[in-house]
């Protein structure tokens, strides 16, 4: 026999061999099915919010997500761990304005955040990467507000916003411009309202970041429940009786106006009736 043919003959029985080899393996296939090719499609989409980034954040917030509140939790500062470290490294501050309004008591009510100063129509970007829980308005508080959670455990709130350009379950990268700044809701001024939380509890930001830098007071910010938080039950605003001078042509509408008020506090502050003549020059007590 030829040499030629030996080797043809050869080279046939060993190629035989290998595809019997192959038909007793059921699973083998040369080309991946059809829905694997689909879920790395899937994979590589960016637009695919579930696969992009999964939030740690989901273990401390015990899977709960809701854009009904801005704190739906409910959880009492006692309830919390005594401290816990969170990580400030990606900070980027939502706008470079100086603080025009500090967090804690006002007369009546507690401010849970801090005012940052800005034109309408400044740009509000995100402190931290996160994802978008909320986009609501609230015509006699935050007026068009975000609420977003980070992926260290925080949640932030920007509030009196003008234009919003994020949609709710949107991933933001930290620095993203998420906002315009404005004057929207119950406000005296163009301003970003700017809260810090830790499952629905609100921190002081001025304790956290530095704004006049921009930049966080630590890389690593250690939380605790007897210095970080504000104990409604604990801290009362103090209120001082406050007097008015009594005009020529004053009413008491008139004056319950220009002191913040209303017409049935002072008639209760001063033992009066709505229709009380009113004397020039007489003090009434407005607070």
């Amino acid at each position: 026999m030829p040499v030629f043919l030996k080797h043809y003959l050869t080279l046939s029985i060993l190629f035989l061999s290998t595809l019997g080899c192959l038909s007793q393996q059921p699973n083998f296939s040369l080309f991946p099915k059809k829905d694997s090719v689909n879920v790395y499609r899937e994979m590589l989409n960016d637009n695919s919010d579930d696969l992009m980034e999964n939030h740690p954040a989901e273990d401390i917030y015990n899977n709960i997500w809701t854009s009904d509140h801005v704190n739906p939790y409910k959880i009492p500062i006692d309830s919390l761990p005594d401290s816990t470290r969170i990580d400030m490294s990606n900070f980027f501050v939502p706008v470079h304005g100086t603080i025009t309004s500090v967090f804690g008591p006002r007369r009546f009510r507690f401010h849970y955040g801090v005012d940052l100063r800005l034109k309408i129509g400044d740009s509000v970007r995100s402190a931290f990467s996160g994802k978008i829980r909320i986009i609501d308005y609230e015509a006699r508080g935050y007026g068009h507000y975000i609420v977003i959670r980070h992926n260290n455990g925080l949640e932030t709130v920007y509030g009196h916003l003008s234009a919003v350009l994020v949609t709710q379950n949107q991933n933001v990268k930290a620095g993203q411009l998420i906002a315009y700044g404005g004057n929207t809701g119950h406000s005296t001024g163009p301003h970003l309202h700017f809260e810090m939380r830790y499952i629905g509890n609100a921190l002081n930001p001025a304790n956290i970041i530095d704004f006049a830098s921009g930049n966080p007071r630590e890389k690593s910010y250690l939380i605790t429940k007897k210095g970080s938080f504000y104990y409604q039950h604990e801290v009362k605003p103090a209120i001082f009786a406050r007097y008015y001078k009594v005009r020529k042509h004053d009413t008491l509408a008139r004056i319950a106006a220009r002191n913040g008020t209303n017409v049935r506090s002072l008639c209760k502050l001063n033992g009066i009736k709505p229709k009380t003549h009113l004397k020039t020059g007489v003090r009434l007590r407005v607070r």
